[in-house]
């Protein structure tokens, strides 16, 4: 089986960043260089030609900065920003970077952000070619002694607790309370209708209202995407995002 494979391009207009960050590319077995640019204009006529799937961007750049290129390029290309500038993490987020890389950064760092783009990009493969589930109607979930019938398309989230799920449901105020683990629930959800975003949270994709920051919002409840879950959330978001 061919090895799983990235193609890149890397883009500052520092000539020693351009070639440190282009020497731990070539050392980078899984990463695949096309091409290195010294400005953002020459990697966007670039892209025109050759898409990639990965950009190491610098954002401060003269004529077209960073950030507006990320504007210009498919949301299937993604982007790892490099910047000597912390405050600029903020923009980068917005604009769906995969990650942010703070000048001066070693190798360790910057195979961290490539490892998470490797991640990302199997997840979305794998995604392309997992035909859809079989959709899932209801379960029964044990509650106060009595066997609950649960219709899926009611669900909000479910809330691990220890050994318990809080199961939050559109019609009613209060959870309902059942003794199960949300690794042995993740197993029998639909996965095209239920996604885990955290080691607590397992959420109804289509109940979620809002996405800000690295939280999703579903009604007046706030649940943070954590870092382990976040590959997989952000394939979905743009599986199902207009360019």
């Amino acid at each position: 089986m061919k090895p799983f494979q990235i193609s890149c391009i890397v883009v500052d207009d520092e000539p020693m960043a351009l070639q440190l960050i282009e020497g731990y590319v070539l050392k980078t077995p899984f990463l695949v260089l096309k091409k290195k640019c010294d400005s953002a204009i020459e990697a966007l006529t670039f892209m025109e030609k050759e898409p990639v799937d990965l950009v190491f961007l610098d954002i401060q750049m003269p004529d077209l900065t960073g950030i507006g290129l990320s504007k210009l390029i498919p949301k299937s290309t993604r982007v790892i920003f490099t910047t000597a500038f912390s405050e600029y993490a903020l923009e980068g987020f917005k604009v769906e970077a995969l990650d942010y890389l703070l000048k001066p950064f070693d190798y360790a760092e910057f195979l961290s952000a490539a490892t998470k783009a490797k991640e990302w990009f199997s997840l979305t493969k794998a995604k392309a070619q997992t035909p859809t589930i079989s959709e899932k109607k209801f379960l029964f979930v044990k509650s106060d002694y009595k066997q609950l019938k649960i219709h899926l398309d009611n669900v909000l989230y479910f809330e691990g607790l220890k050994d318990y799920i809080k199961i939050w449901l559109k019609d009613r105020p209060r959870p309902v309370l059942t003794l199960m683990s949300l690794k042995s629930l993740q197993e029998v959800l639909p996965a095209d209708k239920f996604m885990r975003i955290h080691r607590s949270f397992i959420v109804a994709l289509e109940a979620v209202d809002v996405i800000e920051r690295s939280q999703v919002i579903i009604g007046d409840k706030r649940i943070t995407v954590s870092e382990n879950y976040k590959p997989e959330f952000l394939a979905y978001i743009s599986k199902n995002s207009l360019d």
